[in-house]
């Protein structure tokens, strides 16, 4: 069966010191301090250690037939965002990082599909390098759960959300800059508590800032099975039934209206949580995920769902038709693979 992976992260083997061009900020930039292995220096400050997967294209195909996937849609890394930078030099990243994805794209397109990254910080420019998206080859952009600490819904963001649906590009919805990430840094709270909190943040505020109902035809993912969003439901409706004048000042259709609108992937490392999800979603939103090749990913690519005895439709579902749907791709683009 074919299998699309919907969340993956990739970089360029070598990344510019825009920190040294552009003479400001903490942008981060690799020192390959060994073999297959690569420090991501945020400024003088050290982020994390990648290895080869990270930015080795035939190496995570490779990789990657050794749980039967074909096919990865590959993304920057979070912290590339750049949202905090002067929207031009935002812009300059984005590109960079955009044009590796586009080549990787050309070069071997029965395995890789593309997210581009955009300077959200500036709506002009943003729509700006979505539409050149496009017209590269990409399927869609990645974008983050909260925009230097905005909601998604603020006015701002509105027509970049319009050029995605006038230009049928999907949208997937990353954690980041998570609340409380300076504040409770021992047990990798952040990582475990504020990023399923984040996409519920987001979740949330599309669903209450009516963008949903303003652009029905907007295609969004919402990254690790919709964070804590799909397992605090209940008390999100609640709040919208006792709480109106809080909750509904500006959409009043339910947030249990909207279960099965939008997609969600499948990175829940638990096979009850993915079937909740499953009775919440429907098998037709949800897309097989990893966060591949990050260590709190879902790195053994769908195994436990392989395990869990799920009808045909619904393996057929999670596996690769709804990722079609998601980026509107047609299936017999891979039809080599079926």
């Amino acid at each position: 069966m074919l299998k699309i992976d919907s969340h993956t992260h990739i970089l360029p083997k070598k990344l510019p010191n825009w920190t040294e061009k552009f003479g400001y900020g903490d942008f981060i930039y690799l020192q390959h301090h060994k073999k297959g292995s690569a420090k991501m220096m945020r400024g003088n400050q050290f982020f994390r250690e990648i290895h080869e997967n990270c930015w080795n294209a035939e190496l995570r195909i490779k990789e990657y037939a050794k749980f039967h996937t074909e096919v990865q849609v590959v993304c920057t890394i979070p912290v590339m965002f750049n949202y905090w930078a002067k929207p031009l030099d935002a812009l300059e990243s984005s590109r960079f990082l955009n044009d590796h994805i586009a080549e990787l794209i050309v070069k071997y397109p029965q395995n890789y599909l593309g997210l581009g990254t955009i300077p959200m910080q500036d709506t002009e420019l943003a729509v700006q390098e979505l539409i050149r998206c496009k017209e590269i080859g990409l399927q869609g952009i990645q974008i983050g759960s909260n925009i230097n600490d905005l909601n998604l819904n603020e006015d701002r963001f509105f027509p970049i959300f319009e050029a995605c649906a006038a230009h049928a590009m999907a949208i997937l919805v990353h954690p980041w800059n998570m609340m409380g990430e300076r504040s409770m840094q021992r047990y990798w709270l952040p990582w475990l508590v504020g990023m399923p909190a984040e996409t519920s943040r987001a979740i949330c505020s599309m669903i209450f800032g009516g963008i949903f109902e303003k652009l029905p035809t907007l295609r969004v993912n919402f990254a690790h099975a919709g964070g804590s969003f799909l397992s605090t439901i209940g008390r999100i409706q609640h709040g919208f039934d006792c709480r109106p004048d809080l909750v509904a000042i500006d959409n009043n259709v339910p947030p249990k209206n909207y279960l099965g609108k939008f997609w969600v992937d499948s990175v829940t490392h638990d096979a009850m949580m993915l079937e909740y999800v499953l009775r919440l979603q429907g098998s037709e939103k949800i897309t097989l995920g990893t966060d591949y090749p990050f260590p709190l990913g879902d790195l053994e690519i769908g195994k436990f769902i392989e395990e869990m005895n799920l009808d045909l439709k619904t393996q057929q579902d999670i596996f690769y038709q709804a990722a079609l749907d998601w980026l509107n791709v047609p299936l017999d683009r891979f039809k080599g693979s079926l």
